[in-house]
């Protein structure tokens, strides 16, 4: 079903660039306001100057940030910092990193070019819902600068085709490129650019679905920029580069994929707090009645947390892990629980609608039982006020919990510790054409920025089979 294409890349002259660890960056998306400073000091080619974060930061002007990028875009071509490939390729693309746990693994994936359908044809599947204000800022950044600057993430089900070993049968002898990130991570880029080699890719994906890990709002910029384009230009021939996205692929097998927990900082305002909810006892009296509340104590907070996430990953490796399990830490008192659903509790109302794929997620059971039915906090409103913020790390997670809750009596941080959610619930819940809550997997580790980039050059034909 998946239309794969190989495609020449814009990328940075390593002749211009001796330190490609300077220049790329992580995702747009996990990138804050001190964060993007950082790389605006690196190096003035930094990718962050055309992919721009999605703050656009104090004293900006809206069109200015994007009109920026593509001068920045134009001017590096100009001289000479970013060239393009002569040759179309599919790049294997691997990462070398260490999981917080201190085991070492390697995740093999590939870039190339894929075929843009919707989402309601099943060839590229969803998991996540998407926000409109997001998408409306990568579509302005496209249309403006007439490029696709980072990759979407997305997993397919390899079921014995060994798409990557017949990838690495074109495996120049050196990598094209090698950068470290911030973590220690190698990533490694080799061009395979065989005409048989890529041709057999292409029939392979042809029996394939892809399901997107991350990226979604990049994916459903791309969707909209070709019905812009296809509305201008009177429609688009299959081979036009506006029919396609640039994509990182991942088998769904590989023993280097990776997903980690994303923790929940929950931010109750002052109405919360003053209808009963302030306290960690009323917290508990309200969930009793669909958890079973065992409060961790002994030692600093930091060892609170290590003891619930500790507890939490022996369920899971002994198997006991068949109900919701997560934690609770409440920064004011100091005090930590571990939480285990009740199996009443799903004949919630809230939960009993939802399908079994669902109500499977520790992250729907957090959204729609704590948040939504105990914390009276609906959807729209954590959206607006900005209650609900996601970490990856536990331990920033917790830094920040305790001092927003010296900071600022009137907002109670609570901080839920969760455990991740795994790749098989990510294809079950695509492949029943469900989603999950914003922000249910972190795939680690994140993809660089700037390895490649693809120039939409309206003239330019994706070589098809």
């Amino acid at each position: 079903m998946a239309i794969v294409a190989p495609f020449r890349p814009v990328r940075f002259n390593p002749e211009k660039i001796a330190h490609l660890e300077d220049v790329v960056t992580p995702p747009y998306d996990i990138i804050d306001e001190k964060n993007q400073e950082t790389f605006q000091a690196r190096n003035p080619y930094n990718m962050i100057y055309l992919d721009i974060s999605k703050s656009p930061g104090k004293g900006d002007d809206s069109a200015e940030r994007y009109d920026s990028a593509k001068r920045y875009f134009i001017k590096w071509q100009e001289e000479g910092v970013l060239i393009k490939d002569e040759v179309p390729g599919i790049f294997l693309y691997y990462i070398d990193y260490k999981l917080p746990s201190g085991i070492r693994l390697t995740r093999k994936g590939l870039i190339a070019l894929v075929g843009l359908s919707e989402f309601s044809e099943g060839t590229v599947r969803p998991h996540e819902e998407t926000f409109k204000t997001v998408t409306a800022d990568r579509l302005r950044l496209m249309d403006t600068c007439q490029a696709q600057f980072s990759q979407i993430f997305s997993l397919y089900a390899d079921e014995g085709a060994d798409i990557i070993g017949t990838l690495e049968k074109g495996l120049p002898e050196k990598p094209l490129y090698e950068v470290k990130d911030a973590d220690g991570g190698r990533h490694s880029l080799w061009p395979v650019t065989a005409p048989e080699i890529i041709a057999r890719v292409q029939q392979d994906f042809r029996c394939k679905a892809v399901y997107i890990a991350d990226g979604h709002h990049r994916y459903s910029t791309a969707l909209q920029y070709r019905k812009q384009m296809a509305a201008k230009h009177g429609g688009l021939p299959a081979d036009s580069p506006y029919n396609f996205v640039m994509m990182y692929l991942c088998p769904m097998e590989d023993p280097g994929l990776k997903v980690l927990p994303t923790h929940r900082l929950v931010s109750l305002p002052a109405d919360i707090v003053a209808a009963g909810l302030g306290t960690m006892d009323g917290l508990a009296a309200k969930m009793a009645g669909s958890f079973e509340l065992e409060e961790i104590c002994g030692g600093a907070r930091e060892n609170l947390v290590a003891e619930v996430l500790a507890r939490m990953e022996e369920a899971l490796v002994q198997g006991r892990k068949k109900r919701t399990m997560f934690g609770l830490y409440h920064p004011v008192e100091d005090r930590c629980f571990l939480l285990t659903l009740k199996d009443a509790a799903l004949e919630n109302r809230s939960l009993a609608g939802r399908p079994p794929a669902l109500r499977d997620l520790d992250v729907v059971i957090l959204s729609d039982l704590v948040v939504d039915q105990i914390l009276k906090m609906a959807c729209d409103r954590c959206e607006q006020d900005n209650l609900v913020r996601y970490f990856a790390d536990p331990d920033e997670a917790l830094d920040v919990a305790v001092k927003e809750s010296i900071a600022d009596e009137n907002v109670l941080p609570l901080l839920f510790l969760m455990n991740n959610t795994r790749v098989l619930q990510v294809k079950r819940v695509a492949d029943e054409n469900l989603i999950m809550p914003h922000k249910s997997t972190y795939f680690y580790p994140k993809i660089l920025t700037g390895l490649l980039l693809n120039k939409l050059e309206p003239e330019e034909k994706i070589v098809v089979v």
